[in-house]
C-alpha cells in the first residue's frame, strides 16, 4: 500500500504475531532483494479496551518506530476493505497511544495525530527547556530548527529553496545527531503562503521518502508556533498533498489523505 507514495508493506497479525525479526524485515523492505518499503506495517489485536486493533510500525532497517501519519491512513483503509471498521470515528492504538481514524466518503482517511509535544524530554531533545529554534553546528554549517514529538521525533528546518534543500547530507548528519538519542525525522520546509507549505523529509531509519505524514503535522506544528500559517495548511509533498489542521496549543493534529492498495501476495519464512 502506499500513502501519497510513502510505500508500507502490511501483514495482517491478528490470528498471530509477526514472525520477522529485525534482521528479516531489513531483508524484506531491500528493494533489490526483497519487496521493498519504507515501513513494515502489522494489524494486530489491540491492548487497549477502547481501542478496535492495535497496529505496529517498522522502518526499512527494522527499527520500530513509534506513529506513522501515512501508514495509519492505510491501516484504516485495510481495516475498512475487510469490513473491520465500523463508520464514524475508530479508535486504533498506535506504538505511541489511541489514535482516531475516520474514512470519508471520497475515500480519504482524516486521523487525528494527537497533540504535538514541544517539551524537549518530549520529544527527545537534549536542551534544557523548549524554544521555537535551536541552533547546532553541522560541520562548517550552523543550522536552525524546530522540533516537536507526534508519537515520533520531528526536527523541522525552514528553507528558502526547497528543490536546493541539503536534504541528503544535512538529513542524515541532523537524524543521528547525539543531541537527539531516539534519532529524529528531519523535515525542510518551505511557506509558499500561510495556508500552503512544500515539505521534503528525511526519515530516520529510512532516508528520504515520497512522504511522511507525521513529518507533514510537525512542521505545520511549529511553522504554526511561529506565526507563520494558518489554521489549516496544505502541505505539497514530493507524492502529493495532505492537509492538515491545528487549532493551536494543547489541541490535536488533524490529518486528511489518501490511502491505495497496490499489490497483495504471500511471504513465506
Amino acid at each position: 500500500m502506499h500513502g501519497i507514495g510513502n510505500d508500507f508493506v502490511v501483514i495482517d497479525c491478528r490470528s498471530r504475531p509477526l514472525p520477522l525479526s529485525a534482521a528479516a524485515i531489513a531483508r524484506l523492505g531491500d528493494r533489490h532483494i526483497g519487496v521493498g518499503f519504507d515501513q513494515l506495517l502489522t494489524i494486530e489485536p489491540s491492548r487497549d479496551l477502547g481501542c478496535a486493533f492495535r497496529y505496529g510500525i517498522y522502518n526499512r532497517d527494522g527499527s520500530p518506530a513509534g506513529q506513522c501519519g501515512n501508514g495509519v491512513r492505510c491501516v484504516a483503509a485495510w481495516l475498512r476493505r475487510a469490513g473491520a471498521l465500523a463508520e464514524g470515528l475508530t479508535r486504533l492504538e498506535s506504538p505511541s497511544g489511541p489514535v482516531s481514524v475516520e474514512m470519508l466518503r471520497d475515500g480519504r482517511v482524516r486521523v487525528d495525530m494527537g497533540v504535538p509535544q514541544f517539551a524537549p524530554a518530549a520529544i527527545p531533545l537534549r536542551e534544557s527547556s523548549a524554544a521555537p529554534t535551536y541552533q547546532r553546528r553541522l560541520g562548517a554549517a550552523e543550522i536552525e530548527f524546530g522540533a516537536v514529538s507526534l508519537g515520533n521525533p520531528h526536527a523541522v528546518i525552514e528553507v528558502a529553496d526547497l528543490a536546493g534543500a541539503p536534504v541528503a547530507s544535512w538529513g542524515p548528519q541532523l537524524e543521528t545527531h547525539a543531541d537527539f538519542p531516539d534519532r529524529a525525522n528531519i523535515g525542510f520546509v518551505q511557506v509558499v503562503s500561510p495556508r500552503q507549505v512544500h515539505l521534503r523529509v528525511w526519515e530516520r531509519g529510512v532516508g528520504e521518502t515520497q512522504a511522511c505524514g507525521s513529518g507533514a503535522c510537525a512542521a505545520v506544528a511549529v511553522l504554526a508556533q511561529r506565526g507563520r500559517v494558518a489554521a489549516d495548511v496544505e502541505v505539497h509533498l514530493p507524492g502529493g498533498v495532505l492537509q492538515i489542521g491545528w487549532a493551536g496549543p494543547e489541541q490535536p493534529v488533524w490529518m486528511t489523505g489518501p490511502a491505495a492498495f497496490v499489490f497483495e501476495g504471500n511471504y513465506f519464512v
